[in-house]
């Protein structure tokens, strides 16, 4: 499922989509408001979740290999420092090196992506418009919030 082929999809659609790792962060964040951010909506969550506190956590969630042992992503970890530059306040040191990763990815976010290991996958498997897709910055106001099961729009959104 290539994010290209979903940008015509009907609103509203209720999509499954596989993230192994963003899916056990989520379950494990308990009672606590669970957002997930992107370089395309990182603005828009960091806007909702200072709703929900001044505490917060931006977890750059990765990916697997095959194995199933963690493939670290840079472009979550960009994604991350995008979320966290966001923020009002003091960022810890990881906050300071992931928001330190975005603003050097920033001007080149395309060129960057499309060199990473995701990247790379995905232009071999013949989809270099999910990277192009993927290095859109502050584009879209979709708040995804973790309810019960599923990722919903944000309750303040609706």
């Amino acid at each position: 499922m290539s994010p290209a082929s979903l940008q015509s999809i009907p609103a509203g659609t209720a999509l499954v989509l596989p993230s192994p790792n963003g899916s056990t962060l989520c379950l494990h964040a308990g009672h606590k408001p669970a957002f997930t951010a992107c370089l395309r909506n990182c603005c828009a969550v960091a806007s909702k979740a200072v709703e929900h506190g001044t505490s917060i956590a931006v977890i750059p969630a990765g990916e697997q290999w095959p194995d199933g042992s963690l493939r670290p992503a840079v472009e979550d970890f960009i994604g991350a420092g995008a979320v966290l530059a966001a923020l009002s306040g003091r960022p810890s040191p990881e906050a300071r090196a992931a928001i330190a990763a975005f603003e050097q990815a920033l001007p080149h976010l395309q060129e960057t992506l499309s060199q990473s290991a995701s990247g790379q996958e995905l232009i071999t498997r013949g989809y270099p418009g999910d990277v192009e897709i993927a290095a859109r910055y502050a584009v879209s106001s979709v708040v995804p919030f973790y309810s019960k099961d599923r990722f919903v729009p944000h309750p303040s959104a609706l």
